[in-house]
């Protein structure tokens, strides 16, 4: 049941988003986010993975009712310590030494296309997330609206995309 409750609401995200012109970076502000390895080395980009799905569990709850680009921003910056502990304890539990450094930076970002949504190249603030040097490839989505952040692992995070649920229920209203 909760697959098709996310699908069904990841369908109609997209389109809401392609109803409404929100495909383009002129009609819309972006929240993205950067994790960005310390390495190439296969260990490395390994932790990275595990370090954006605990991540994004972690990110899910604290963006449940977020409405605005300038409240998600908000909600991420007075959480920059809880996202490093999440890195932190990630990268520790699998016996690496280097830290997590999360901050929120405007960075340029190629085009890139999120199933049917389409960003522009261009700046965009984001979420960056320095594993170590972070000199290693990266992982990226976005934030804002939370496009990436409608599959869950944990039961109790079903509740935000139920909220996505009730969002697109809305604006069809």
């Amino acid at each position: 049941m909760k697959y098709i409750l996310i699908s069904i609401s990841v369908i109609a995200i997209t389109l809401i988003l392609a109803l409404s012109g929100l495909t383009s970076t002129e009609n819309a502000q972006y929240l993205r986010i950067h994790i960005r390895a310390n390495s190439n080395s296969q260990a490395d980009q390994e932790v990275k993975y595990k370090v954006k799905d605990e991540v994004v569990e972690a990110l899910i709850p604290i963006l449940a009712n977020v409405e605005s680009f300038e409240e998600a921003k908000s909600v991420i910056t007075n959480n920059f310590d809880m996202i490093e502990e999440v890195a932190n304890r990630v990268l520790q539990e699998n016996g690496f030494d280097y830290k997590g450094k999360a901050k929120i930076d405007n960075e340029y970002f190629p085009t890139r296309t999120y199933q049917d949504i389409t960003l522009n190249e261009g700046y965009y603030d984001a979420l960056i997330l320095n594993l170590g040097s972070g000199e290693g490839d990266n992982w990226w989505c976005i934030v804002f609206p939370a496009f990436c952040f409608t599959e869950t692992k944990k039961i109790d995070n079903i509740v935000y995309i139920s909220q996505i649920w009730e969002i697109i229920k809305s604006v069809f209203s």
